[in-house]
């Protein structure tokens, strides 16, 4: 069952502090060091446009949540367009990039874009059965996935989703990482 988030809160209620000693800087020093693979997250707004249009954004927060009933958790910006999508549509997918897809990770991961349309436009990509949303080519693995649950966790929202479909392929090299502000490979 599709659960929504509450609203926002005021704004008033984010301001309030830190605790004693954590700043941003030393909270995002200390997680840089934690690596983490990279995935890009998609979407199709089927009320975006006449034949609508596929949404994408890359993700490191991406984890693996229950094996039964397999479920998995992405964590968004509140207010981010992905957000704003899945809030409304509850199906969509996941690529586990492959170390050669930094490109990919590269593209979904700019701020400030006009449109994903030109996004996608060169990349080889399947439609998902379940969630009609793009399943890069190359990927490492790809998952569909139902939004079970929204929980809105500071300034972002963790959804989880139940997995569809999985579909992995066997590509040369090993995962994309982020580690330390920069895609990695591992060596």
């Amino acid at each position: 069952m599709l659960q929504k988030s509450p609203a926002s809160p005021p704004v008033s209620d984010l301001a309030i502090p830190h605790a004693e000693g954590v700043s941003n800087d030393d909270f995002r020093a200390a997680m840089s060091r934690l690596a983490a693979g990279v995935v890009l997250v998609t979407a199709h707004d089927p009320d975006d446009g006449p034949r609508g249009e596929d949404v994408g954004m890359t993700a490191t927060a991406f984890v693996s949540v229950s094996l039964d009933p397999p479920l998995v958790l992405v964590s968004l910006r509140n207010g981010s367009r992905m957000d704003d999508l899945l809030t409304d549509v509850p199906v969509w997918a996941v690529s586990i990039l492959g170390e050669n897809q930094r490109h990919i990770a590269g593209r979904f991961a700019m701020k400030n874009r006009v449109s994903d349309r030109l996004l996608f436009a060169d990349l080889p990509y399947a439609r998902g059965e379940e969630s009609g949303a793009p399943l890069m080519g190359g990927a490492l693995a790809t998952l569909e996935c139902r939004t079970e649950s929204r929980v809105v966790a500071g300034d972002h929202t963790l959804v989880v989703g139940r997995v569809l479909t999985v579909g992995a392929v066997a590509p040369a090299g090993g995962p994309l990482t982020y580690y330390q502000g920069k895609y990695r490979q591992l060596s």
